[in-house]
């Protein structure tokens, strides 16, 4: 897979437009995110429909960032996959494009997916453990199911609470705050 440093992406930026995908959740992207980045969230990520609309840039590298690598590589991956080549993972995410003070666009804090899948996981084990108390033993696995999610979830890498609550109304972007542009 190939990969880029945030700096060799901005000056590859000046002398040329590029295509920049932030694959975080919309809220994640509308807080904070690269200047010329437009999102499309690595939970709704369809390769060839990128590909597609591309708009004649499909021989240029498209380049994929997210907070700081990780998702971005897994997309990188699901395009390799799909038969697209000229990906590029950028280095660092949007934590090492901020901290390199390159531009970027601020927008309105909310919780991170993380934030959100620990407050939710703890909710849950708790109440299961107060239903198994209160109402009946066997509510004691609620508490058991997701601890065993979070498990799976550890050692697959794919966490199906974090996909639901990705695709949760208030974690979306429908105030128009979801788009960029890339030219130089």
């Amino acid at each position: 897979m190939q990969s880029i440093n945030v700096k060799r992406l901005a000056e590859l930026r000046r002398g040329a437009e590029i295509e920049l995908i932030d694959v975080r959740m919309p809220t994640e992207y509308r807080e904070v995110h690269a200047e010329c980045a437009r999102n499309v969230p690595l939970e709704s990520l369809d390769p060839q429909r990128v590909m597609a609309e591309r708009n004649g840039q499909g021989t240029q590298p498209l380049y994929v960032i997210c907070r700081g690598g990780t998702r971005s590589s897994q997309a990188c991956q699901r395009f390799i996959d799909a038969g697209h080549e000229n990906v590029v993972n950028v280095e660092g995410g949007t934590l090492a494009w901020d901290k390199a003070g390159l531009p970027v666009v601020r927008g309105k804090k909310s919780l991170s997916l993380q934030q959100q899948m620990q407050i939710t996981a703890g909710t849950l084990t708790v109440l299961g453990v107060v239903l198994a108390q209160l109402v009946h033993p066997s509510f004691i696995a609620l508490s058991g199911f997701i601890g065993a999610g979070l498990i799976f979830a550890g050692i697959s890498g794919y966490c199906p609470m974090s996909s639901m609550i990705a695709r949760m109304p208030w974690n979306q972007c429908g105030d128009g705050g979801c788009e960029g542009s890339c030219s130089a």
